[in-house]
This record gives structure tokens, sequence and C-alpha cells, in this order.
């Protein structure tokens, strides 16, 4: 009973391991099809960088704050419309919190 629990354990381990090494594997894959695109999201959805004194992600306050990025399909991104213009790969202050 004991070979039996310890195979187990053993297989359980192995197939842990590798969906993990898979995980890992694939977002850096995923990562390098997207890119940063700046004034697109909406107030809260940003992925990332939203100016001083956010934190990081969902931190945007406004809609298409130039100074928060979201990611999008690469090459996307200066093509996407908002009401302030197209997206774009640089930060800007044109549309800022006050």
């Amino acid at each position: 009973m004991k070979t039996a629990s310890t195979a187990a354990f053993a297989a359980a381990g192995a197939l842990s391991a590798a969906l993990t090494m898979g995980a890992l594997t694939a977002t850096p894959a995923a990562a390098a099809d997207m890119e940063k695109c700046y004034g697109v999201s909406l107030a809260g959805e940003n992925d990332c960088a939203a100016g001083p004194g956010t934190s990081c992600q969902g931190t945007s306050t406004i809609d298409y704050q130039s100074n928060a990025w979201k990611l999008v399909p690469a090459g996307t991104c200066t093509s996407i419309e908002t009401p302030f213009g197209n997206g774009s790969l640089e930060d800007s202050d044109s549309n800022v919190p006050a």
C-alpha cells in the first residue's frame, strides 16, 4: 500500500511541476504578442502606470488617461481611436486628472 501511495504522490508532483512550467513559459510568449498602449483604457481598467501617486493596475481615475497603459495586440495601438485621439506607444500629460 505504501508503494502505491508513494507512486501516486510522485505522479501528482510531476504533473503539478509540468503544469507550472507550462504556465510560466506561456506567459512570456503571450506577452511578446502584446504592446503597452497609452490612453485607451477606461477609468479603473488600466493594466499599469497611471501617474504619480498610483500603485498600478486599475488605478486610472479617468477614461482614456494618457499616462495609463493597457496591453493590446502588437501593432494595433496607434489605430485605436478614442475621443482624445489615437492610442499612443508613449505616455503623455495630454489627458490626466486635474
